[in-house]
C-alpha cells in the first residue's frame, strides 16, 4: 500500500482507506472482520462520522488492542458545530471508538454556526491532546476561501468530496485549490451511488481493457485513478471485499491509461454547487 502526505499534517497516510457509511446496517461480525482485513493490507486509513449510526461501535470492536498505525478520522454533524457541541460530539465519538485520540476530526458539511467557533474548539481538542488534526467535508472553494480565514494557513488537514469517475465536480476548482494550499482531498463514495459502470458500457470497457493489463478488476482501476490526486476511501461489508479494494493501492497506471479513463469519464462542465451526498 502506498503512503502520501496527509495535507499539512506530518502523517503519511494509505492512499485507499476504509469508509464506513452504512457500515452498520447489515452482519456486524462481518463487518469487524472487513476492516480487519483492509488494516492487515494496509488500508490504515479509517473514516467514520457520528452521523453514521453505529459505525463508530463497528469500528471500535474491529480496533480493540489495535489502535496503533491506524490514521482515524470521524466527523461532527454540523448542528452539533458550536464551540461546546464539538467538544462533547468529539468525546462520544472517542468513547465509541474506545480511543483517547482522532488523528483527524471533520466539520460534516457547513452549517448555522460561524466557522471560527467550530475552528476554535477543534484547536482547543488539538491542545486537550483529543485530536491530531482537523479538517472539513463537503466544502466548495468559497467556503475554502472562508475556512482559510478564519483559521489562517496550514490548519485546515483535509476536505472530504464527492469524487468518482461519473461525479468529477471538484476537478474544476476545489481540487487545485486544495492542492495550492496544501489541503489533502480524501474522496468519498469512489464507485457512485449504485451506479457503477457496467461492462457493456464504452467506459466500462476502457475500465476491463486496463485492468485486465493488471490483473485487476475495473473497481480497482477506478480507485487507483482516483487515487493518483486525492485518498480513498471506499466502504467494504466483507473480507473479499475489503482485500479487493486495498490491492489497488499498489497499481500504478501508465500515463496513457490514466488518459484513456479521463477521456471516457469526462469531467463535464463545472455544476453551480459542489455535489454531495
Amino acid at each position: 500500500m502506498r503512503l502520501r502526505s496527509f495535507g499539512s499534517t506530518p502523517s503519511e497516510v494509505a492512499i485507499i482507506g476504509q469508509g464506513s457509511w452504512y457500515l452498520d446496517t447489515g452482519d456486524r461480525a462481518s463487518a469487524v472482520t472487513a476492516l480487519q482485513r483492509g488494516i492487515d493490507a494496509g488500508m490504515t486509513h479509517i473514516d467514520t462520522a457520528e452521523m453514521y449510526g453505529d459505525a463508530e461501535l463497528v469500528i471500535g470492536d474491529a480496533i480493540r488492542g489495535r489502535r496503533d498505525g491506524l490514521f482515524l478520522v470521524s466527523k461532527v454533524l454540523p448542528q452539533n458545530a458550536s464551540r461546546s457541541g464539538v467538544i462533547a460530539a468529539c468525546e462520544q465519538s472517542l468513547k465509541r471508538l474506545g480511543v483517547e485520540q482522532l488523528d483527524c476530526y471533520l466539520l460534516h458539511w457547513r452549517g448555522r454556526y460561524p466557522l471560527e467557533a467550530t475552528f476554535e474548539a477543534f484547536e482547543e481538542l488539538v491542545r486537550a491532546g483529543k485530536i491530531a488534526s482537523w479538517g472539513v467535508s463537503n466544502f466548495d472553494v468559497s467556503d475554502l476561501e472562508d475556512a482559510l480565514a478564519a483559521s489562517g494557513p496550514g490548519r485546515i488537514a483535509c476536505n472530504q468530496v464527492l469524487y468518482h469517475l461519473g461525479e468529477r465536480a471538484i476537478e474544476h476548482a476545489v481540487l487545485p485549490w486544495c492542492e495550492e494550499n496544501g489541503v489533502a482531498v480524501v474522496a468519498y463514495s469512489p464507485f457512485g451511488h449504485d451506479n457503477f459502470p457496467s461492462e457493456s458500457s464504452a467506459g466500462g470497457r476502457v475500465l476491463a481493457e486496463i485492468a485486465a493489463a493488471h490483473n485487476a478488476t475495473a473497481r480497482q482501476i477506478a480507485l487507483a485513478w482516483l487515487a493518483q490526486r486525492s485518498f480513498v476511501i471506499p466502504k467494504a461489508s466483507t473480507a473479499r471485499h475489503a482485500e479487493d479494494n486495498a490491492r489497488a493501492g499498489d497499481i500504478e497506471l501508465t500515463q496513457d491509461q490514466a488518459r484513456r479513463i479521463d477521456q471516457a469519464f469526462p469531467r463535464g462542465r463545472k455544476p453551480s454547487s459542489l455535489p454531495m451526498l
